[in-house]
């Protein structure tokens, strides 16, 4: 039995679980354990939306047993204190761990560089818990700063300053200054009381971008009522206020983004360590002193062949990172050739509040600048394709939610045209109107068919077939039918004017051929194929309306009634009305039977059986 241990449920050790997984899933003599003291995974590039309240705290973690649901890795939570790579042994206070193979994956924390007063007095952004901290202290400052009546006072706490113009930096001043005019508004402060600072002592912001970005991103915010201060060494954070350089910024919040550093316990190890405690590994990412230990993610230092720079800490590195050692793992267990880490970096993606942001993104020898709406796009597509790989369709679907449809104030990319939902019980009316229409329009053809199956009046007569045969039968079905769409099929075999929904020529020339194929004997008749047609027709007309009336299924029977209405329309039989009983469909299909309807009590059964398979368990074929 081998024993593979990943340390750290971040972006590389939970892709590199994911791997091994795959790759051993039918090995019963591997043995895979994952140990994080958080039971979640945590999308630590949207910290910053849940620090100004663009999205609820919780779409920013995703339940670590659920990522490995049905899959072959044992989530331990546990918070490991040492490892003794010569027993091979990981120790935390509680229980002592062996391996045969260990990744190590535990991420950076943030570094001070030793400035006086910067861990003491400031808040860093590196966590789920530090995220909520921030949170509720803006939040807690513009209360204390409503009831404040010593203008120099009020003025501190309304001073909100950023450490650090990198992608952190910048992209949760940006937030914040979406969320300041909102806290404004529910607290009655004027927003030019409100005081926001980026600061740096680098000469630019985001100095990884290209000029040409960099200067639309400070045109950007300081359109947004950003200050910003760049070439300012930082000496010294007292509780309420900053030293940058000469100046003396007074603020109450302060918040620190301006480097990290190896994680805690990284930095305690006996590995060879470069840069910022990144542990130096081979090509293969395994440690240059432990062949059996790996390394993934931010915790890597290892310089590419032809560069001059080690691998950032970004998460495409841990990305890129993860199917390497996960398959040198396999290969060393299986005896077959190990690969080396050769990573092509796609760029970076940097957002300035919820509408706007820069990306230098393609291939290492060709990248293309975007701005706006293209670099929001990219930075959406990119998350979205992330979770699809770590929590399927569950966790897209909650991305969806939460950036797109659930959304306030207009703060997405798109604005607020996908985010203004309309209460389900206003559609209740509509629903059992458009539910009686179609059962009425059964209802009412459910006669001729008891009475003389074989008699089609759905179906437009063949045109091998006797004129005025055709003309006499079509008489019948108007006396007959009072539907829209019956009494068009007869006016048409008549040879007068038809008022229909015009259709197109060549949808018309398919329509014809399907008939003839299936529905027209060579004498000009109809097959038996048609009467079982028709009365399929009528029997679905009268079973949609019945489940739109009773509220059950609706949005399969919503989506169903704008086929059945497309269907009719195809054949050249659908009147002018069939355009507001397909519209009102359309409407339908949101969830319109969770109110008065069958809805409410049947789909939250269906969904907690459904989650029981394991198959969907697997797949994330489901969602919250």
């Amino acid at each position: 039995m081998k024993k593979i241990v990943l340390l750290g449920g971040g972006y590389g050790g939970v892709l590199t679980a994911k791997k091994l997984a795959k790759k051993f899933k039918k090995n019963t003599e591997v043995e895979i354990q994952l140990i994080d003291r958080n039971p979640y995974h945590t999308m630590l590039t949207e910290l910053h939306e849940v620090v100004a309240n663009r999205t609820p705290e919780d779409a920013i973690k995703i339940d670590l047993k659920k990522i490995f649901a049905n899959q072959k890795v044992d989530v331990v939570l546990d918070n490991i204190q040492n490892i003794d790579f010569e027993t091979q042994t990981l120790t935390s206070s509680k229980a002592k761990y062996d391996y045969d193979y260990l990744v190590i994956g535990t991420g950076s924390k943030p570094t001070f560089f030793g400035i006086p007063g910067a861990e003491e007095n400031t808040f860093p952004l590196w966590s789920y818990e530090d995220a909520v901290r921030l949170k509720e202290q803006i939040r807690n400052m513009f209360t204390e700063a409503a009831k404040e009546l010593d203008p120099v006072i009020r003025k501190t706490k309304l001073t909100f300053v950023v450490v650090g113009a990198g992608f952190t930096g910048v992209e949760l001043i940006g937030e914040m200054a979406e969320n300041r005019d909102e806290l404004c508004k529910e607290f009655y402060i004027d927003p030019q009381d409100v005081r926001l600072v980026v600061a740096d002592m680098a000469p630019k912001i985001l100095p990884i971008l290209p000029e040409k970005l960099i200067t639309k991103s400070e045109a950007r915010l300081r359109k947004m009522g950003v200050e910003i201060i760049v070439n300012a060494k930082i000496t010294g954070v007292d509780p309420s206020a900053v030293k940058l350089g000469d100046m003396e910024v007074a603020a109450n919040t302060i918040v620190w983004t301006a480097g990290v550093e190896g994680s805690e316990i990284v930095g305690n190890l006996d590995v060879t360590q470069k840069g910022r405690k990144r542990i130096e590994t081979n090509d293969k990412l395994q440690s240059m002193d432990h062949e059996n230990v790996y390394v993934v993610g931010d915790n890597i230092f290892f310089i590419p062949e032809g560069e001059e720079r080690p691998v950032p800490q970004m998460v495409e590195n841990a990305e890129q990172a993860a199917p390497i050692v996960a398959h040198n793992i396999h290969a060393d267990i299986m005896s077959t050739a190990k690969k080396s880490y050769k990573p092509a970096f796609h760029g970076t993606m940097v957002s300035i509040g919820s509408r706007y942001g820069v990306a230098n993104v393609g291939l290492p020898n060709k990248m293309f600048m975007l701005t706006g709406f293209m670099a929001m796009l990219s930075k959406h597509f990119i998350n979205l394709f992330y979770l699809s790989t770590v929590a399927g369709f569950n966790k897209v679907w909650s991305y969806l939610m939460h950036e797109f449809f659930h959304v306030e104030n207009r703060r997405s990319f798109l604005g607020g045209h996908f985010s203004k939902r309309s209460p389900n019980f206003w559609l209740f009316p509509l629903r059992i109107f458009v539910g009686f229409m179609w059962f009425k329009e059964g209802w009412n053809k459910i006669g001729s068919i008891l009475d003389d199956p074989s008699r089609i009046f759905l179906i437009p007569a063949s045109p091998l077939a006797d004129a005025t045969s055709a003309a006499s039968e079509a008489v019948t079905n108007v006396a007959e039918t009072v539907d829209a769409q019956t009494a068009a099929s007869a006016v048409e075999a008549t040879g007068e004017t038809l008022t229909a929904l015009p259709v197109p020529g060549f949808i018309t020339s398919i329509m014809n051929t399907f008939m003839d194929i299936f529905f027209y004997t060579s004498d000009g008749g109809y097959t038996v194929l048609a009467e079982v047609f028709q009365i399929g027709m009528v029997v679905a007309e009268m079973t949609l309306g019945a489940l739109l009336i009773l509220g059950l299924f609706t949005a399969v029977s919503s989506i169903a009634t704008v086929g059945l209405g497309v269907m009719i329309w195809t054949s050249g039989m659908a009147p002018t009305e069939m355009i507001w009983y397909v519209t009102a469909a359309i409407a339908l299909i949101g969830g319109s039977g969770s109110v008065l309807g069958l809805d409410y009590y049947v789909l939250p059964w269906l969904k907690k059986q459904w989650k029981r398979i394991p198959l969907v368990r697997r797949w994330y074929l489901f969602t919250d």
